[in-house]
């Protein structure tokens, strides 16, 4: 089994469902039930690859609070190792409240110890032990990001290879700086408005092109239409599984974890796209980002019944 090292935020979502209109100044509407749970795309990624049965360990900063400790206690609960978490007491641990509006949803973030988290504390002895490094929020985390090419660099060299969501870029400035982490990058996972963002193609296929390297594979993730990537050349497109949407929190975290499940064995690049779709599509059937994800046995199923 491939030992599968997770960097990134760690924070708790609160979860407002029910909300039938949004929110403005000077108005109040109603939510039809709420949750916390735990949240950041990177903690959710880890999780539904745990719950796949890999071998993962978290590499995080988060305050000394009761936020962290529930969202540690969850970690352990998936099997997680979390012996490379730091809890400074000195920063707060963040939280994201979630409105979930059909197969979107809004978000409010306050990134609280993911701004200072850097990559101080992965040096080479601690990066050898694992086979693969996966980051999101790669935009977020405004301490890790200046690293982040760096990092990389030094676990291809020791034999790893890497994987990176860029999430949402809050202050839409989608820095030039991607494109040099990308260049150590064996997988990329953007979202569609995180694609055309970055590439300034509103066509998905021709922002895939444009981010052709020779190296990086990237997956566009398309929501309800399923994604896309280019195989030798040629678009390879894979449709969405129809699931009754609870909650899309999370779904593109959960498709993360089952295309790097798939991936790290090895399967064939469409068989893991089927994996990262049905992840993702099973993960939005509760509330939260965690509680809908697939073990093992249920993931063959779906995709058994799927065919």
């Amino acid at each position: 089994m491939k030992r599968i090292l997770v960097v990134g935020e760690l924070n708790v979502d609160l979860v407002l469902h029910g909300v039938h209109t949004y929110p403005t100044p000077g108005r109040e509407v109603l939510a039809d039930g709420c949750a916390l749970t735990l949240g950041s795309a990177s903690a959710i990624c880890a999780v539904g690859l745990a719950k796949l049965g890999n071998a993962v360990s978290f590499f995080t900063t988060v305050g000394h609070d009761a936020w962290a400790d529930d969202c540690l206690r969850t970690l352990r609960h998936a099997g997680i190792d979390v012996s490379l978490v730091t809890q400074d007491p000195a920063v707060q641990t963040g939280i994201t409240v979630s409105i979930p509006f059909g197969v979107d949803r809004a978000l409010v973030t306050f990134p609280g110890a993911s701004r200072v988290q850097t990559a101080a504390g992965l040096d080479d002895q601690v990066l050898s032990q694992f086979q693969h490094v996966h980051v999101s929020s790669f935009f977020l985390q405004a301490g890790l990001r200046p690293c982040c090419a760096r990092l990389f660099t030094r676990a291809s060299g020791l034999g790893l290879t890497t994987s990176l969501d860029p999430g949402f870029d809050p202050s839409e400035r989608w820095g030039d700086d991607l494109i040099g982490v990308l260049q150590v990058t064996d997988i990329f996972l953007p979202n569609e408005v995180e694609l055309a963002a970055v590439t300034g193609c509103a066509n998905h296929l021709e922002g895939l092109r444009k981010l052709d390297n020779g190296r990086t594979v990237s997956i566009a993730k398309l929501g309800p239409n399923g994604c896309l990537t280019l195989r030798d050349g040629k678009a390879l497109h894979v449709a969405a599984f129809p699931v009754e949407c609870v909650d899309s929190t999370g779904a593109g975290d959960s498709f993360n974890a089952g295309f790097l499940h798939a991936w790290l064995r090895d399967r064939a690049l469409r068989e893991c796209l089927r994996y990262a779709a049905a992840c993702g599509a099973l993960s939005t059937r509760a509330l939260g980002g965690i509680d809908g994800q697939p073990d093992a046995s249920q993931l063959d199923a779906f995709l058994r019944g799927s065919s």
